[in-house]
C-alpha cells in the first residue's frame, strides 16, 4: 500500500501556489501575515474592554472572548510589552491568574492566565512568534522550553519527544509515549502512544505545556505531563491565507487556509503539503495533510466543535550510526538501510467538543475522538502493515465555589481511550531471497497477532485559598489500564494484564507580589506499558519466524513520586520562570537485559531497577532595549537533566541514556517599526550518553541560526530568510539508547541537519 508523489505532479502544485501568492501580493487592503490578528488589547490594562470583543462562555467556568476583526488602526507589527513574552507565557501576567474573566484578553493572553493557576511548570508558546521563520515540524514549537527535549532528526514529526526525562528508550518512531497530548482539549494520545503524524505545526493558534504532574487536570497522569494543541478558528484567522517554505535537502512546504465567522457558525480549514528530499541518505519525506474544524453556537451557553484530520506520509528510515559515522560522513545511513521505510497511507482524527455553561458557577465539557491509523514499516527482509484504531473519550466539569468564605475551585473529570476494532500487527515477507528455503511468496505472513486495552482516568481536585493569595491544592486520580496481546500465527497464545493504581497529588501557590508567584507540588505519577512493550525478548527457533520474538512477560507500570518548587514572575518588562523537580521512579521502562532475554543475547524494554529523575528549568526573557518604536530583547531557555540508577546490580549509579545533561537554547531577536525583524539564536547541549553502560556518548554539540524577516506594516505580508547550523557542525540531534557499547562506541545516533538555506512568504487577506 505505498504512496506515489511523482515529481512532476509535485512541480505542478508548486506552480500553482506560487501563481496564487505572486497574485496576491496585488490585492490591496491586507492584514498582518499572522496565523492569527494581532490583538488589539496587547499592552492594554487588563480591565480595559476594547473595541469588538463579546463575552462568551469557555470550559474553565469563567467568560471566554469572541473574537472579531481588529480596527485598522491596530494593524501593523504586533507590539506592545507582550511580544517576546509570548513564547513563555502569551503575554500573561501572574496578576491574570485570577481574573481570566475579564473580557478583553487574547485567547493566547486567557490561555496563559488559567496555566498561572497551575501550582507548578507550565508555559504557552503563541504561533506569532513561531511563524517568524521556518516552521516545518512540531520540534519548531517545542524549542526554547525548558524541560522540554523534542529534536527532530530526520526533519519530519517524528521528533524524540521528553518531558523531564519521559519516553527515554521510546525512540523516533510512528507514536510518543510519556507525555499526553491533546488537539484542542481533546485526548489523541492511544495505548501506543500519540501520533505524531497529526501534530502538523501549521494551522496551530498556541499550545501550552504541563510538564510533569501539572498536566494532572487535563487526566494526565504520566512523567512527561500533557501538551495541548490549539488550532485556529474561524474566529481567529485570515478569511484566505498561503504559506510557502523552501530551501536546501530539496524542502519544500505548501499551505492553503481559510478562516470565516458566518452567523452563529465558523470555519478553519488548512491544506497542507510537504516534500524533503534529506540532508542524510534515505530520509525522504512526503506529507499530505487536511486540518478541518466547524464550530456552531448554539446560545450564550452551549457551543459545539467538529474536527476532522487526515494525512498522508512517506517516511525513510535510515536506522542509527554510530559518533564514529557521524564525525566522519552524517549524511550516511546505516548499511543495509538504504530502502527501509514507513507508510502512513491515510490517517483519519475525527472528534467533538461541546462546552456548556450550566451557571455561573459551573461548566462541563464533553468530548470524543475517533483515530484510524494503518501503516506500513518496511523493513530490511520483512514489512509490518498495521491496523491501529482508536476511540478516546473526556468529561471534564469545573466548579468555583466559596467555604466558609474561602475561595475554592473543583475540577472533577474522566479521560478514557480505548483499542476498537481489530488491531492487527502482521510480520510479511519483503525479500523473497531471505526466505527462499522455505518457498515463500512476497506478501507472505510469517508472524501475526492483535492488541488491545484501554485507559481510563478518573480525576478530582480543589484548590482553596486558605489565606490571602496563598492556595492549597489537593487532588486524586484512579486509573485503569488493561492490556491484552493474541498471537495467532505461527502459534496461537494470548497474555492480558488489568493494573489499578491510585495517584494522589497536593500542592501549593502563593503570588508573593501582584507579578510574582511560589509554587510547589507532590505528585504521584503512573504509566503502564504500552501494548508494544510486553514482549519477552525469546525467540522462534525454527521455520520462517526464526528469531523473532515470541514469548511475552508481566511488566509492572512505571510509578514516580516528583516533588517541584518554583517560581515566576515579570519584573519591568523582564520575566522569569525558574524550576526545580525530584523523582523517585520505580519500574522506570528502559532496556534490560532480563533472565529470559538472557538467553538470546538481547535486550528488552523491560521494568529496571529504581531511578532518579531531578533536574532544573529555567526560562529568562530580557526587553534590552526599546525606542522609537524599535524593540531588542534576548530569551534564554535552560535545562539541566540528571537521571540516574540508584543502585543497579549491573550499572550501579551510571546517567540514563538519550537526554543531554544539559540543554541550552537562546535567541538575540530584534523588532523594527519599519517591518524588518531579525533574530541569532543558539542551541547547546553537553554529550549524551548512547548505552546504559555509559562506554559510549554522542559528542557535545553548538548549533547556530540568522533569520532576517520583512512584515510589511499595515499589510498581510511577510516575507523571511533563514540560515540553519552556519557552522556546518556534524552532531548527532537525538540518541536512541542500546543497552551495551561496542568498542567504545554504539549504533545509536541520529545526525542532525548541516548548513542549510531556507526562505519563505506568508500572504493572506480578509
Amino acid at each position: 500500500m505505498p504512496i506515489t508523489f511523482s515529481a512532476y505532479s509535485r512541480m505542478e502544485r508548486n506552480r500553482k501556489i506560487l501563481f496564487l501568492l505572486v497574485a496576491s501580493t496585488s490585492l490591496g487592503g491586507m492584514r498582518i501575515a499572522y496565523a492569527q490578528d494581532m490583538d488589539p488589547v496587547q499592552g492594554m490594562h487588563h480591565h480595559m474592554k476594547p473595541v469588538g470583543h463579546a463575552s462568551v462562555p469557555n470550559h474553565t467556568g469563567k467568560s471566554s472572548v469572541k473574537r472579531q476583526k481588529p480596527p485598522k488602526t491596530m494593524e501593523g507589527m504586533s507590539g506592545g510589552d507582550d511580544d517576546m513574552e509570548g513564547m513563555y507565557h502569551g503575554g500573561a501576567r501572574v496578576s491574570d491568574a485570577e481574573e481570566v474573566h475579564v473580557t478583553g484578553m487574547s485567547a493566547v493572553r486567557r490561555a496563559a492566565a488559567r496555566l498561572l493557576s497551575v501550582p507548578g511548570g507550565t508555559s504557552v508558546v503563541d504561533s506569532k512568534m513561531v511563524l517568524r521563520q521556518r516552521t516545518s515540524t512540531i520540534g519548531d514549537w517545542l524549542a526554547f522550553q525548558p524541560g522540554v527535549y523534542a529534536p527532530a532528526a530526520t526533519g519530519d514529526n517524528d521528533v524524540h519527544l521528553s518531558i523531564r526525562g519521559s519516553g527515554i528508550q521510546a525512540g523516533t518512531g510512528s507514536a510518543r509515549v510519556g507525555t499526553l497530548v491533546l488537539l484542542d482539549d481533546l485526548p489523541a494520545t492511544r495505548i501506543g502512544g500519540a501520533p505524531m503524524e497529526l501534530m502538523e505545526p501549521l494551522g496551530m493558534q498556541y499550545m501550552e505545556i504541563y510538564r510533569g504532574g501539572n498536566g494532572f487536570d487535563l487526566g494526565s497522569t504520566l512523567l512527561g505531563g500533557a501538551i495541548n494543541m490549539h488550532t485556529l478558528t474561524g474566529y481567529d484567522a485570515k478569511t484566505y491565507q498561503a504559506r510557502v517554505e523552501a530551501g536546501s535537502f530539496g524542502y519544500v512546504k505548501e499551505q492553503l487556509s481559510s478562516g470565516k465567522v458566518i452567523g452563529k457558525s465558523d470555519y478553519y480549514i488548512s491544506v497542507t503539503n510537504s516534500y524533503r528530499s534529506g540532508y542524510q541518505q534515505n530520509t525522504k519525506i512526503s506529507n499530505f495533510g487536511i486540518n478541518f474544524n466547524y464550530g456552531y453556537k448554539f446560545s450564550d451557553s452551549v457551543d459545539t466543535r467538529f474536527f476532522f484530520r487526515y494525512r498522508q506520509s512517506y517516511e525513510g528510515q535510515p536506522n542509527y550510526l554510530t559518533r564514529a559515522q557521524i564525525a566522519e560522513n552524517p549524511k550516511q545511513a546505516r548499511p543495509g538501510y538504504y530502502n527501509t521505510y514507513t507508510i502512513l497511507p491515510g490517517t483519519k482524527y475525527f472528534g467533538d467538543r461541546t462546552r456548556i455553561r450550566i451557571d455561573d458557577k459551573s461548566n462541563l465539557l464533553i468530548g470524543f475522538t475517533y483515530i484510524d491509523a494503518p501503516m506500513n514499516h518496511g523493513l530490511r527482509t520483512l514489512q509490518l502493515p498495521m491496523n491501529v484504531i482508536g476511540a478516546n473519550g473526556v468529561v471534564d466539569y469545573t466548579r468555583k465555589d466559596k467555604i466558609w468564605g474561602h475561595k475554592s475551585n473543583t475540577n472533577l473529570g474522566v479521560y478514557t481511550t480505548v483499542d476498537v476494532g481489530y488491531n492487527y500487527y502482521d510480520y510479511r515477507v519483503r525479500s523473497t531471497s531471505a526466505y527462499a528455503a522455505y518457498g515463500l511468496p512476497f506478501g507472505a505472513s510469517v508472524n501475526r497477532w492483535h492488541r488491545g486495552g484501554s485507559n481510563t482516568i478518573w480525576h478530582l481536585s480543589n484548590e482553596t485559598e486558605v489565606y490571602k493569595n496563598l492556595w492549597l491544592t489537593a487532588a486524586g486520580a484512579l486509573s485503569y489500564m488493561p492490556r491484552s496481546t493474541t498471537t495467532t500465527y505461527p502459534v496461537q497464545s494470548h497474555f492480558s494484564v488489568n493494573p489499578l493504581y491510585f495517584a494522589p497529588r497536593g500542592g501549593f501557590r502563593y503570588q508573593a507580589t501582584p507579578d510574582i508567584r511560589i509554587y510547589g507540588n507532590v505528585t504521584r505519577s503512573v504509566q503502564s506499558a504500552t501494548d508494544n512493550d510486553f514482549l519477552s525478548g525469546s525467540q522462534y527457533q525454527s521455520g520462517p519466524a526464526t528469531g523473532l520474538t515470541e514469548g511475552y512477560q508481566r511488566l509492572k507500570p512505571q510509578t514516580a513520586t516528583t516533588f517541584e518548587i518554583g517560581s515566576e514572575g515579570t519584573f519591568k518588562g523582564q520575566h522569569w520562570s525558574v524550576s526545580y523537580y525530584h523523582s523517585a521512579v520505580r519500574n522506570e521502562l528502559l532496556s534490560v537485559m532480563t533472565a529470559t532475554s538472557a538467553l538470546y543475547n538481547t535486550a528488552v524494554l523491560s521494568n529496571a531497577s529504581p531511578t532518579t529523575h531531578q533536574g532544573v528549568e529555567v526560562g529568562l526573557n530580557h526587553k534590552i532595549y526599546q525606542w522609537d518604536g524599535n524593540s531588542i530583547y534576548l530569551m534564554h531557555a535552560y535545562t539541566f537533566q540528571d537521571f540516574h540508577y540508584n543502585h543497579d546490580q549491573n550499572f550501579g549509579h551510571n546517567r540514563l541514556p538519550g537526554i543531554p545533561q544539559h540543554l541550552y537554547q537562546a535567541q538575540f531577536h530584534a523588532d523594527f517599526k519599519n517591518g524588518f525583524y531579525s533574530s541569532f539564536d543558539v542551541e547547546a547541549a553537553s554529550s549524551v550518553y548512547a548505552t546504559y553502560d555509559n562506554k559510549a556518548k554522542a559528542a557535545p554539540y553548538h548549533i547556530y541560526n540568522l533569520t532576517f524577516g520583512y512584515l510589511w506594516p499595515k499589510k498581510n505580508r511577510r516575507i523571511y530568510f533563514q540560515l540553519h547550523n552556519l557552522a556546518n557542525k556534524h552532531y548527532a540531534s537525538a540518541v536512541i539508547p542500546v543497552y551495551r557499547a561496542t568498542n567504545g562506541d554504539a549504533a545509536a545516533e541520529m545526525p542532525g541537519d548541516g548548513f542549510g538555506v531556507f526562505s519563505g512568504i506568508d500572504v493572506g487577506f480578509n
